[in-house]
C-alpha cells in the first residue's frame, strides 16, 4: 500500500505550502487591468529590484510571457528571432510566435551546455541590404537555465558576449528565464548581473520557486508599457490578480535560499542513479535540479515501463522517450525522497532491495 507520494515529474507540481495559501487569503487587491492591485504592484516591483530592469508585469504562464516579449521585440509580421533548436520557446509553446505573431523562427543547434555558438548566431543574422527576400533579423533568444540539456547554466561570460553581438547588430536579447534564480544560484551570480545583457526576460514563479500560479517578464518601461497592451489583447489581463502574486511574494522570501539544497538532491540522485545496473548518468550536466537518466541496451525494462513501476511506490516520473526519463527536484523533495526513489529504481533495475525500502 502506498503511504507517500513523491512528484517528480516536474517542478511545476508543488503545492502552495501554509504560509502561501495565509497570504493568499489576506492579499490586498483591486483590478489589475486597470493597474490598481497593490500586490501585483509590489510583486512587480520586487522582480524589477532583483533583476535590475525598470519595470516588470506579472502574466498568467511563461508561455504567455515569452510570447508577448517576442511580439513586442517583433511587432513587424515577417520578423526572424534566432533561437536555439532544442529551446523551450521552439518546441513547447505551439508555435505561438509564428501563428500569433508571424514570427520566423531562425533555429541554431544548441550544444550540450544549452549554447549557441556566437559564430554561428551571427552568421544567421540576415544581411538587411537584401530584404527583398530575407525577413528582417530583429531579436535573438537564450533559455537560462536550458532544460533540454538538464537544467545547464549559460554564464555570464556568454550572455554579455551574445549581448554584444545583438548590440552590434542592432538587435534585441531576451532571455526565456523560467528558471533563471536555479542559474544564479548554481552559478552563484546575482540574477540581475546574470541577465544584465538582456532587453527583457521572462521569470516563472511557479517552476523552483514554488509559487502555484504565473511568470512575470521585466524590461524597460516602454517594453513593459507595450507588453501590458499584448498581455490584454492575449487574454492575459486578470482582475484581483493580488490574490496568485501575493503567493509569488512568499516563495521569492522563502523558497529561493532551497535552491542550493534542491540542486544538492539533484545531484545526489544523478551519482545514485549511475551507480545502479542498466542505467546511465552524465553527472557533469547536473548543475541544477533537473536530472535525464539513460536506460542502457539490454535492459528488460523500458522508461515507460519504469515509469508504472515506480508509481505503484508513489513516486511520480516522466518518461522522455522509451529508454530516458527525466527527473525534477523542488522544494517538497526532501532528501529522504531522494534516497528512497533510488531504492525503488534500484529494485526495478536489479531486483535487489537495500535497507531505505524499496521492495
Amino acid at each position: 500500500m502506498v503511504t507517500r507520494t513523491i512528484d517528480l515529474r516536474s517542478d511545476t507540481v508543488t503545492k502552495p505550502t501554509e504560509t502561501m495559501r495565509l497570504a493568499m487569503a489576506k492579499a490586498e487587491v483591486d483590478d489589475d487591468v486597470l493597474i490598481h492591485d497593490p500586490t501585483a504592484r509590489q510583486l512587480e516591483t520586487e522582480m524589477a529590484r532583483i533583476t535590475g530592469k525598470e519595470a516588470a508585469l506579472f502574466v498568467p504562464s511563461g508561455t504567455m510571457g515569452n510570447l508577448i516579449s517576442v511580439l513586442v521585440h517583433c511587432e513587424v509580421r515577417g520578423s526572424e528571432v534566432i533561437l536555439g533548436d532544442n529551446s523551450h520557446i521552439h518546441i513547447y509553446e505551439n508555435g505561438g510566435i509564428s501563428t500569433i505573431g508571424g514570427v520566423h523562427p531562425r533555429t541554431i543547434r544548441n550544444n550540450d551546455d544549452g549554447t549557441m555558438d556566437v559564430e554561428l548566431i551571427e552568421a544567421a543574422i540576415r544581411n538587411p541590404n537584401f530584404e527583398i527576400c530575407y525577413p528582417k533579423t530583429r531579436l535573438i533568444c537564450l533559455e537560462n537555465s536550458h532544460a533540454n540539456t538538464g537544467g545547464r547554466c549559460l554564464s555570464v561570460e556568454y550572455t554579455d558576449r551574445v549581448g554584444e553581438l545583438a548590440k552590434k547588430h542592432g538587435l534585441k536579447l531576451h532571455i526565456d528565464g523560467a528558471r533563471i534564480f536555479n542559474a544564479a544560484a548554481a552559478l552563484k551570480v546575482p540574477v540581475d548581473r546574470l541577465v544584465q545583457a538582456a532587453d527583457s526576460v521572462s521569470v516563472c514563479l511557479s517552476k523552483g520557486l514554488g509559487a502555484p500560479v504565473g511568470s512575470v517578464i521585466v524590461g524597460t518601461k516602454a517594453f513593459i508599457a507595450r507588453a501590458r497592451i499584448l498581455r490584454k489583447t492575449l487574454g492575459g489581463g486578470m482582475r484581483q490578480v493580488g490574490i496568485l502574486c501575493a503567493a509569488a511574494l512568499v516563495a521569492l522570501q522563502e523558497n529561493v535560499q532551497k535552491l542550493e539544497i534542491d540542486h544538492k538532491n539533484a545531484k545526489t540522485l544523478a551519482e545514485g542513479l549511475n551507480k545502479i545496473k542498466g542505467l546511465s548518468v552524465d553527472i557533469a550536466a547536473v548543475e541544477t535540479n533537473i536530472v535525464y537518466f539513460e536506460i542502457l541496451k539490454g535492459s528488460h525494462i523500458t522508461a515507460l515501463k519504469l515509469g508504472k513501476i515506480m508509481e505503484e511506490h508513489g513516486i511520480l516520473l516522466m518518461p522522455d522517450s522509451s529508454s530516458r526519463v527525466r527527473i525534477v527536484i523542488h522544494h517538497q523533495v526532501s532528501a529522504s525522497d531522494v534516497q528512497y526513489t533510488l531504492s525503488c529504481i534500484k529494485q526495478a533495475m536489479t531486483g535487489v532491495t537495500d535497507e531505505n525500502g524499496g521492495s
